[in-house]
């Protein structure tokens, strides 16, 4: 039974996700690269724009730190902090205050009880566990005589993985919405430099968009490959 996992036709379900995921992230690295190098014209880093919106918010307690890397801005709630990476922290690029802003939807959402971040995060350590247990089950379950009850709970337990790419999008979606709102009311970007956070953005959110593709696609090959095998 194992040759399933090297081959076989199903493996062209996966084909568009792959195809997808490497656009999105060649996108996303070439749209932040061409906007780190246009400068708003008020001076503000990516920095000072988090720290503002989350003032104008009423969240002061919630710090912004400084971490190593490209992109690996994030939002982290257990320690209700803003972390921006070197390319967005000290930047006054437009591609920067887009990122910073974004970020800094995350918090605003986790403040205002936004429901599927509140979902999202609270389904984090399940969802863990789901991942490192479906393909093990999976495998285990082939290799025992196909014992079908284990293959089914490897296959229901990497659902979990889908439903969290699932409800990612919406929480990816909505902060940066709340982003280029805030820049455009609060005047924090021109117009033009508006333009380009929004594209940075958007080809940020696809990269989110190529992940639930991806999952959903592996999800529905492993129910072709393994789902109901061995019934009558």
């Amino acid at each position: 039974m194992l040759p399933f996992f090297y081959y076989d036709p199903t493996w062209i379900l996966l084909l568009p996700a792959i195809i997808l995921s490497i656009w999105a992230s060649a996108r996303v690295n070439s749209t932040f690269r061409k906007y780190s190098q246009v400068y708003n014209r008020f001076g503000l880093t990516g920095a000072d724009a988090a720290r503002r919106i989350l003032d104008m918010n009423g969240l002061y307690n919630v710090r912004i730190e400084r971490v190593s890397g490209d992109l690996t801005d994030h939002y982290d709630p257990r320690s209700n902090v803003v972390r921006l990476s070197d390319a967005t922290y000290s930047s006054q690029s437009v591609g920067a205050i887009g990122v910073a802003a974004h970020e800094v939807g995350h918090a605003v959402q986790h403040a205002t009880g936004y429901a599927p971040i509140k979902i999202r995060n609270s389904i984090v350590p399940v969802v863990n566990i789901c991942n490192v247990l479906s393909m093990p089950i999976i495998l285990l379950g082939v290799i025992l005589s196909y014992n079908q009850t284990m293959v089914d709970i490897g296959i229901i337990l990497f659902s979990a993985t889908v439903l969290f790419q699932l409800i990612t999008l919406p929480v990816e979606f909505n902060a940066s919405s709340r982003a280029l709102n805030t820049l455009e009311t609060q005047n924090m970007l021109a117009s033009d430099e508006l333009q380009g956070a929004r594209k940075v953005l958007r080809a940020a959110a696809m990269t989110y968009v190529a992940a639930a593709l991806s999952s959903f696609m592996s999800l529905l090959r492993l129910i072709l490959l393994f789902g109901g095998r061995n019934r009558d």
